[in-house]
């Protein structure tokens, strides 16, 4: 089992580098969004509540996947409501389970970033999509702990399909079946 943990600030190409991957090798995509979107219907943003099962569900999903031998890519965007370390602690359980954990960080210029961030297809997921926002964020975020990186990847410079490739080739990933979501009963 191979977990592929995407990171980077926002607007770096995160899900799309992800759907990209996940189209030519089969691996689900678990994205940052899924579980911030559902936790912040019940609980703000940042709260305790969230903040904690934030990542039990994200733990939960690593150590199931890994347990049943399934492949998944992650996206994760470091930021200050997540607990001081979190990568440490998701390559453990990963890696006790017998998998391996693919750190990959997508870079992103301030100038590319301030373009993407204002994308209408950003709003799918209530992702950050203010420039105002972005640059206070820059600035709060700036001593928050960074995972650690087998693979860099400059988004500026390379489409989704360049970086899959990167992704794939750098550490040799095989396909697997895609999941099917609603098996015929």
């Amino acid at each position: 089992m191979d977990l592929i943990f995407l990171h980077g600030r926002a607007a770096a190409g995160k899900l799309t580098t992800a759907r990209e991957l996940s189209s030519r090798i089969g691996y689900p995509v678990f994205h940052n969004h899924l579980v911030v979107d559902l936790l912040t219907t019940v609980f703000p943003f940042g709260s305790e509540p969230f903040i904690r099962l934030r990542e039990q569900m994200w733990m939960s999903v690593f150590a199931d996947a890994a347990r049943a031998g399934t492949s998944v890519i992650f996206t994760f965007a470091p930021e200050r409501t997540v607990q001081p370390g979190f990568p440490g602690r998701v390559q453990s359980l990963v890696e006790d389970a017998g998998g391996r954990v693919r750190f990959v960080r997508l870079l992103v210029s301030e100038a590319e970033q301030e373009q993407r961030v204002m994308a209408e297809d950003r709003k799918e997921f209530h992702k950050l999509a203010d420039v105002e926002i972005l640059q206070r964020n820059r600035v709060r975020d700036i001593v928050v702990e960074q995972p650690p990186a087998h693979l860099e990847i400059d988004t500026d410079s390379s489409d989704a399909a360049a970086s899959a490739n990167a992704i794939i080739g750098h550490f040799g990933l095989s396909t697997q079946s895609p999941v099917t979501r609603y098996p015929a009963n």
